[in-house]
């Protein structure tokens, strides 16, 4: 992606100039409903599998269901309604874990969570790439999850995705459509501090 879409650059302008691929990630749920093939989904894997994490531990762990496959119905039934509502059109649906300890000693990692999120995005910014929709979600049932996918106790859920072939804004539930844009950000002074904290 070197040009952003107008969806896009109608809603975000940056302060300082960044490249195109990072601006146009944003979070679609309008998906077509379509299945997408193993060529089509492993290089958001293969993307994610680069992340950094601390120590190389590589805490991430990706549990995902096909559309029409045998698993899917038990994946939509993790979450809520409201996101069950779009999701449901969604071609793979995700659910990502870290493990907590470290694997070259056994102690516990302060940066799990933090790792596996680099992680995440990494995915986000490929299928961002492939012009593919990815939406990450937290409104499901954790603890549905870790008993319905058998996930050990020494990993943490920590989201959903829901990744798709993009689909139209008007299919959407009537209370979704208009949410259906990408978002704007907090401007830099509120996020970056210099030599100590403040509010």
């Amino acid at each position: 992606m070197e040009k952003l879409p107008k969806e896009v650059s109608e809603k975000r302008k940056t302060e300082h100039e960044i490249h195109p691929l990072i601006l146009g990630r944003w979070s679609p749920r309008a998906m077509a409903g379509e299945e997408i093939s193993d060529e089509e989904l492993m290089p958001l894997f293969e993307a994610a599998r680069w992340a950094p994490s601390s120590y190389n531990n590589q805490p991430w762990r990706f549990i995902y269901a096909k559309r029409n496959s045998a698993d899917w119905q038990k994946f939509l039934e993790l979450m809520g309604d409201f996101n069950k509502g779009w999701a449901k059109n969604a071609a793979v649906l995700v659910v990502v874990v870290s493990s907590k300890d470290f694997e070259h000693n056994g102690k516990p990692s302060r940066t799990h969570n933090f790792d596996t999120g680099a992680a995440w995005e990494n995915l986000a910014i490929e299928g961002t790439r492939r012009g593919l929709a990815v939406h990450g979600m937290e409104g499901f049932d954790y603890e549905k999850a870790r008993i319905a996918l058998e996930i050990p106790a020494d990993y943490d859920v920590e989201c959903m995705i829901a990744i798709g072939k993009k689909g139209r804004k008007e299919d959407l539930p009537k209370e979704i459509q208009e949410m259906e844009a990408p978002s704007a950000r907090k401007p830099l002074k509120d996020i970056i501090m210099e030599g100590k904290f403040r509010k």
